[in-house]
């Protein structure tokens, strides 16, 4: 059968959209999908405790009863095999739940580093000329670096780097924040400066950037000397207080 206008049409598919907002909210959308898929389970494990901790009182009530009566005993021992078989269950499902908590923390580990890539080069084309806007004057920014020593060991990978004549900003690309990535992220600055020559006098400077930012995790960025970055449209934004003084290292 020969292709016409009309079989052609059928078969084609409206391309995805690719545009920044969409990516964001993409991104935003996966936070809390794995948020809340947690949840559930969480949810329901805490329900499947108290439901076998409920069947071993259960359990406990039975073999009562078998030492005040023996009348009642082949009654009791069906209700004995009962439970202990609901207990199997009970344990099943518990092993299925973490099975699927352990699945779902993987999947959305994955997928985070893909948001991850895609979250950096987002940033990357505007990072410049915010931070240039600011008073700094950078003339080089490098994705992903990994930083060697001169033993060939790599010490620290940096997702975004700026530099000038005497300033590097380190910057963290993350989908959702979190204090521990701020944490990390200092260490990883501080031995970026400890393994630079000493000869080479710069002042190293932190940033992290974010999908997602909550107050609580802007705050602890801000607390500990780091630019907070955001996104907003189509770009980002650099969102510190005003005021505001980086932590030099």
């Amino acid at each position: 059968m020969s292709d016409t206008p009309m079989d052609n049409a059928y078969w084609r598919h409206p391309a995805p959209d690719t545009s920044p907002q969409a990516i964001w909210a993409l991104l935003r959308q996966s936070a809390e999908n794995h948020e809340k898929a947690l949840l559930e389970l969480q949810e329901m494990r805490l329900q499947q405790q108290k439901d076998a901790e409920e069947r071993r009182e259960r359990q406990k009530e039975i073999d009562r009863q078998i030492e005040e009566t023996r009348l009642q005993q082949q009654e009791t021992a069906r209700q004995i095999k009962e439970t202990r078989l609901q207990q199997q269950e009970t344990d099943r499902q518990m092993q299925e739940t973490d099975r699927q908590m352990k699945e779902t923390n993987r999947r959305f580990g994955d997928l985070g580093n893909r948001f991850g890539e895609l979250a950096e080069h987002l940033v990357a084309p505007n990072i410049e000329e915010k931070f240039n806007a600011l008073g700094f004057a950078f003339e080089k920014v490098a994705l992903n670096q990994r930083l060697i020593d001169p033993s060939g060991k790599r010490y620290a990978e940096i997702d975004i780097i700026l530099e000038s004549d005497n300033t590097v900003i380190a910057v963290e690309v993350k989908s959702k924040p979190r204090k521990e990535d701020i944490d990390i992220h200092i260490s990883r600055i501080e031995a970026l400066r400890e393994k630079t020559d000493p000869r080479i006098i710069k002042r190293y400077i932190g940033a992290v950037a974010g999908a997602i930012m909550i107050d609580e995790v802007r705050e602890y960025i801000h607390q500990n000397g780091l630019y907070s970055i955001e996104q907003t449209g189509d770009t980002v934004k650099i969102n510190n207080p005003e005021g505001f003084i980086p932590r030099q290292w």
